[in-house]
């Protein structure tokens, strides 16, 4: 059995509350056809293409705000923000990672960033404190999946890939960590994401009472 030292979480959708529902309230708030935000987003190639922009750090998130506010018809004022209004820590799986640190797993965060101003998504979760090591996409010209991306994690873990779990939402962003040697999780709900963890790590991570 591979002895792991390390786990990569995702931020959106692992360390926070799932992503689909957030925006599906917004477009009930915002009066929009169920759908809408995600066709716009991941079928849309304009969309599709400013998405990847911002999560590289080339196009602001003021302008995507206002590019995409023309796409849905909605106000861009603070249009981020709003999508993800209803996004929340996920404590059970904060708590895992905070619990894997205290046994001696180093704990990296991967994120494809969606801007920070005028709405920071990271504010709030003390990432710099919390974790081992953090990438943001925009910091570094980079996105998930890019192999780039996952050996710059790597580096500042000072871990191998196959020494490392990586944990993401999005399944398509899997099959390229696998490729380098990770073991994956594709996280659906934190309590399974986190027994996934425990059994990868052999170790205990789920707060028992």
């Amino acid at each position: 059995m591979t002895l792991r030292k390390g786990i990569v979480l995702d931020f959106g959708g692992v360390l926070t509350t799932a992503l689909l529902p957030a925006a599906l309230a917004f477009e009930q708030r915002e009066g929009l056809p169920a759908g809408a935000l995600l066709t716009s987003l991941y079928l849309d190639p304009e969309g599709v293409r400013r998405t990847q922009e911002l999560e590289r750090g080339t196009l602001t998130q003021a302008e995507w705000n206002e590019a995409a506010g023309r796409s849905l018809g909605v106000p861009h004022d603070n249009l981020m923000g709003r999508i993800f209004a209803d996004l929340l820590p996920e404590p059970s799986v904060i708590e895992a990672a905070a619990a894997a640190r205290r046994a001696g797993i180093k704990v990296g965060v991967l994120s494809n960033s969606v801007g920070r101003s005028p709405w920071d998504l990271y504010q709030g979760y003390r990432l710099e404190s919390l974790y081992d090591a953090v990438v943001v996409s925009e910091d570094h010209g980079l996105r998930k999946p890019e192999p780039e991306i996952f050996r710059l994690m790597l580096d500042m873990l000072d871990l191998p890939a196959e020494e490392c779990v990586f944990v993401d939402d999005t399944e398509s962003y899997l099959p390229p960590a696998a490729g380098l040697g990770f073991a994956t999780v594709h996280a659906v709900r934190p309590d399974r994401t986190i027994a996934e963890l425990e059994a990868l790590l052999g170790i205990p991570l789920a707060a028992r009472g």
